[in-house]
């Protein structure tokens, strides 16, 4: 009898430590669900100025994506991919990425690093027998993989085949860029200055194939994108894609104000440096799993500590204003926090990756045209989508739902001005369209119906915001700074 009464004891004990647990663990979701950045409204900002900037900057097309760790806060697609046949851009268009291949160039070198078939201080001459490039310093030190990853071999930018700017397009094969080596020479002794060098690129690839015994595409599509799924990502242009799913280039705008189509390129022997094809969506599942690099106690591709070493800084310019890690461009961003990644310049298509690994945070910017800056665009929606974090629960739930009647376009009459006012939590925002600054929009506080202040930085009421009725009573006018009146307008 005494055991039994033990043994229900222990048993009682057992089920409400579990209890207990599961309820901990309740507890814990839904703290952290309570915590969870709402980015609705930041998001409905996003849209708005993107699709502004589109229009007003006249951009073929544009797509972009955020995401978070492993989940995708937000993505977008304006323009047209293809503008003579009316295609539209979309976050699934393939562009070319062009320098953004160099990430899947030095993985690719990084996992043959890891299986020990090559070392990172190993000379470029004893990994690649065609190597005959002329160095003409004597005091130099060898020329490195690491060195070549860094851009700090001393390499020229370039081989020494015009195509770049060859109006046909017709970028060199890989034998006639190893012919042409022995036509060139360094431009400084090793590890002395930073120089951004396609062509050092191109000779890490040709390395991935001669210590592999694989061809470039071949051992990339098998190590990189079949395991990430990246089944948008190409180590090429798919031509039977263009004009459809990959987006037709533009050129920038001509001194008359015309850009103009170009014709698709083969990359070529140039592939390693700057050949691949992709979209937003693949380059946010690319950034995700360095993510989950960062927290894995595995392998995953890489090993961690590899991925975290690439991120790290290898190379300082002297001047401290050029920093590099081991391919991946590293550098203070927004928030003064470190930031990762590369962006791309192909003809006909500009592209960006960006990555904060503290906060995992990703952006990824692409468009068809040689025109916009992705990386400020993928600047401005990070500063956007930031400002979500500083968004109160409503106090009030009835106000907030009833600023929604308010917002929406204002274009002013004289001027031709144009400003958006969006809702943000109980408050309202507005903000000016076209805008290189679209995260430094003004906030409202309701005084009354319809009359709204901007808040200061400092907290205290600023000039007035007021809306007008019909006689239906619809908001169809907003009067600020108690002169400018906007009529409230719909966007087709």
């Amino acid at each position: 009898m005494k055991y039994r009464v033990i043994w229900v004891l222990l048993f009682s004990a057992f089920c409400l430590t579990r209890l207990s647990f599961a309820q901990d663990m309740d507890t814990d979701k839904k703290s952290e669900e309570e915590n969870k950045t709402d980015y609705t409204e930041a998001i409905t900002l996003v849209d708005v100025w993107l699709d502004a900037m589109q229009q007003f900057e006249d951009i073929p097309g544009i797509s972009a994506i955020a995401l978070e760790d492993q989940e995708v806060i937000w993505k977008g697609a304006f323009g047209e991919a293809n503008p003579e046949d009316g295609v539209s851009m979309k976050t699934n268009t393939i562009c070319s990425v062009c320098s953004i291949s160099k990430l899947f160039t030095s993985i690719s070198i990084m996992n043959l690093y890891e299986d020990g078939l090559l070392r990172l201080d190993d000379e470029v001459g004893a990994l690649l027998p065609e190597y005959d490039l002329s160095q003409q310093f004597d005091q130099s030190g060898p020329i490195t993989v690491r060195q070549l990853l860094t851009h700090s071999s001393g390499l020229p930018r370039e081989n020494a085949i015009s195509h770049w700017t060859d109006p046909s397009l017709e970028f060199p094969t890989k034998e006639e860029i190893l012919s042409s080596l022995k036509d060139q020479e360094t431009l400084y002794p090793s590890s002395t200055y930073f120089q951004y060098s396609n062509l050092a690129m191109t000779l890490l690839g040709y390395i991935v194939e001669e210590v592999s015994g694989q061809s470039y595409d071949d051992y990339v599509q098998e190590h990189i994108l079949d395991p990430l799924s990246l089944t948008d990502t190409r180590p090429d242009m798919p031509e039977e894609l263009w004009g459809d799913q990959l987006a037709v280039g533009y050129t920038v705008k001509t001194i008359e104000g015309e850009m103009h189509k170009l014709d698709l390129f083969d990359p070529n022997g140039v592939t390693p440096a700057a050949g691949f094809s992709s979209t937003v969506e693949d380059l946010a599942n690319f950034a995700a799993w360095q993510f989950r690099l960062y927290d894995a106690d595995q392998e995953e591709i890489l090993m961690p500590s590899t991925i975290k070493n690439m991120h790290n800084i290898h190379w300082m310019d002297s001047d401290f204003g050029t920093s590099w890690g081991l391919g991946f461009a590293v550098y203070k961003g927004p928030g003064d926090k470190k930031w990762v990644g590369h962006g791309g310049y192909c003809p006909g298509y500009r592209s960006i990756l960006m990555m904060e690994p503290e906060s995992k945070l990703a952006y990824s910017v692409m468009t068809n045209s040689n025109d916009p800056n992705p990386r400020a665009y993928a600047i401005d929606i990070h500063e956007i989508l930031s400002k979500a974090k500083t968004i109160e629960a409503p106090e009030d739930e009835m106000l907030a739902e009833e600023l929604k009647e308010y917002a929406g376009y204002y274009e002013g009459q004289v001027g031709r001005t144009l400003g958006y006012v969006g809702t943000w939590g109980d408050k309202l925002v507005r903000m000016d369209l076209p805008t290189i600054d679209p995260g430094d929009f003004d906030t409202y506080r309701r005084i009354d119906k319809d009359h709204f202040v901007r808040i200061r930085d400092n907290g205290k009421d600023g000039e007035s915001m007021r809306f007008i009725r019909n006689e239906e009573g619809v908001v169809v006018q907003m009067k600020y700074y108690d002169n400018y009146i906007s009529e409230k307008i719909v966007m087709e």
